[in-house]
């Protein structure tokens, strides 16, 4: 996974010259923020996904940890615009990082310069060609998300993606494509990177922002489409047998998009496939991201390509 330019600290370089100390803050105490964000090719040409909503949370994590951001919203979107058609990039997976550089080692590393970078490389599905379809198979983790006041469950920190490793790490070695962490009170909270929805008796359930989720942007995207196709959703705690009651499951975040969920902890999801309000949210978001269907609610910005 590579490109050929990449931006950072205010220019674009060449991929191989984006390099940091190590005694960098960040490599010892994750102290860095960061966003993920999809540029897809479509019928129209290139165009990022919901960009601004992606800036303005990383500004959010970046306040919450005390790392200022170097750019405006306005200037990170510019920096994504440039860093795609330097390498010509219809279709995208783009990383910001905001992170604490080289100068001390002490805990507290507001003493470090601020540094940046902005990457964009192609990637495909994150969980598997044909996930989108066919679905995954998930097991319920051991390792619970964070308590409240413990760590910011609402930002994208890079330390806190420790607890991430250990769900998806754990799913894997056990032979699953992913976990799902309950949080501290035993109800579900999310998979290691992405928000869950589920179907019980045709309403659409997902955990609150309480439950120690992360605010995701795709999970506001499949609300937004499930409210507009005429279903009920309901944000509220999950206890953890209702996921083997369910008709549906599926996961969405901007790498995993919207992937449903086959099996948990070895148990069949409904009839162990895809189902139909999946698909329904599935075809509407794929529709404008992907097919060229109308962006009713604004989500694209356009990249000009040369």
């Amino acid at each position: 996974m590579r490109a050929d330019y990449i931006w950072m600290n205010g220019e674009i370089i060449p991929w191989e010259q984006a390099t940091v100390h190590v005694f960098t803050h960040a490599l010892h105490y994750g102290s860095s923020v960061f966003e993920g964000i999809r540029a897809y090719a479509t019928p129209n040409g290139p165009a990022i996904f919901r960009g601004r909503e992606h800036f303005e949370r990383l500004l959010y994590s970046g306040k919450v940890a005390r790392i200022p951001s170097p750019l405006s919203v306005d200037e990170w979107m510019d920096v994504t615009i440039q860093v795609l058609q330097k390498n010509k990039l219809e279709s995208a997976y783009i990383r910001p990082l905001v992170f604490r550089g080289y100068e001390t080692l002490g805990v507290d590393g507001r003493g470090c310069p601020v540094e940046a970078i902005l990457a964009a490389v192609p990637w495909g599905r994150y969980l598997g060609p044909e996930a989108i379809e066919n679905g995954v198979d998930v097991q319920v983790s051991t390792w619970r998300r964070m308590a409240p006041d413990t760590l910011n469950a609402m930002a994208k920190i890079g330390g806190q993606y420790v607890n991430s490793q250990n769900v998806v790490m754990e799913a894997r070695d056990n032979g699953f494509n992913e976990g799902i962490a309950l949080d501290i009170h035993g109800y579900v909270s999310e998979g290691s990177g992405e928000n869950i929805f589920l179907v019980y008796k045709g309403v659409l359930y997902t955990p609150p922002l309480y439950n120690s989720i992360l605010g995701g942007i795709t999970r506001d995207c499949a609300m937004t489409i499930a409210k507009d196709l005429g279903y009920e959703v309901r944000e509220q705690s999950i206890p953890r047998e209702m996921l083997y009651l369910a008709e549906e499951i599926f996961f969405t975040g901007t790498a995993a998009e919207i992937t449903p969920v086959r099996s948990v902890d070895r148990m069949p999801v409904g009839d162990g496939k895809r189902g139909p309000v999946t698909k329904a949210i599935q075809d509407v978001f794929f529709g404008i991201v992907e097919d060229g269907a109308p962006d009713k609610w604004g989500w694209l910005t356009p990249v000009p390509m040369d």
